[in-house]
C-alpha cells in the first residue's frame, strides 16, 4: 500500500489502532532509562507517545499525512515527521529505534534494517516486533501474505555487528468475540556495540 491508500484507510475510521502501546513495547521498555528514540513507520504514534510520556525524546516517522496529523494532535512531546521511511535519513543517532508491525517485501525490508543498524548510538537498541510467519497458520490477524511476514532467523542475518538481546516468537492475546485467542509475533531486540547497556531505572 502506498501513502494515499494508507491515508484512505486512516480516514475511514476515527482511530485505526489502539491508543495504548504495544504489549511487548510496554513490557520490555517500561523501566529502561529514557534517551533519544525513533519510532519508524509510527502510524498514529501510540508507541512514540507512550515513550515520550515516560521521558524519551522521540522522533516518529510515517508516510501517511493523516496518521502524522493525528499524532501531532495527540502529543506535542513527539517530533512527528511525514516521510517515506525507505528514503528518509535521520539527522542524529538514537538510543532506541523501534520498528513495530512494519511489513515490507524482503527486497525493501532487508536494506532498511541494514541501514537502521547504523542509526544507533553506541549501546543503542533496535527493538522490532511484527507478525511472524507462523501467524499465518497458527495465529490470528495480521496480513495474509507470507512474503511480508517476519522470520526471526532471516532478520538476525541482517543485524551485522549488533548483539542479540532477545529473539524469538511470542504470543500476544487478542480478544475475538469475547474469547481470548493468540497472535504470533516475531520479537527481536539487539544492541549496538561501543558502550554499556542502558540501565533500568530504580523503583
Amino acid at each position: 500500500m502506498d501513502s494515499t491508500e494508507w491515508d484512505q484507510r486512516y480516514s475511514s475510521t476515527e482511530r485505526l489502532w489502539s491508543s495504548e502501546p504495544n504489549l511487548f513495547v510496554a513490557d520490555r521498555l517500561a523501566d529502561v532509562e529514557p534517551g533519544v528514540g525513533l519510532d519508524l513507520a509510527s502510524g498514529e504514534g501510540r508507541n512514540a507517545i507512550w515513550l515520550a510520556d515516560r521521558g524519551w525524546e522521540m522522533d516518529a516517522v510515517d508516510f501517511s499525512e493523516v496518521a502524522v496529523d493525528r499524532g501531532r494532535r495527540r502529543s506535542d512531546l513527539v517530533e512527528f515527521i511525514e516521510a517515506d521511511i525507505l528514503d528518509w535519513e535521520p539527522s542524529r543517532a538514537y538510543d532506541l529505534v523501534l520498528i513495530a508491525y512494519l511489513h515490507l517485501m524482503p527486497k525493501d525490508f532487508e536494506p532498511l534494517i541494514r541501514r537502521v543498524t547504523g542509526w544507533l548510538s553506541p549501546g543503542g537498541e533496535l527493538f522490532m516486533v511484527g507478525h511472524d510467519r507462523s501467524n499465518l497458520d497458527e495465529g490470528v490477524g495480521g496480513p495474509p501474505v507470507l512474503e511480508i511476514l517476519w522470520d526471526v532467523d532471516q532478520i538476525l542475518e541482517w543485524l551485522g555487528v549488533l548483539r542479540l538481546i532477545e529473539g524469538g516468537v511470542v504470543q500476544r492475546p487478542v480478544e475475538d468475540d469475547g474469547d481470548i485467542v493468540f497472535a504470533r509475533d516475531a520479537l527481536v531486540r539487539a544492541r549496538a556495540p561501543g558502550a554499556e547497556t542502558r540501565t533500568t531505572m530504580s523503583s
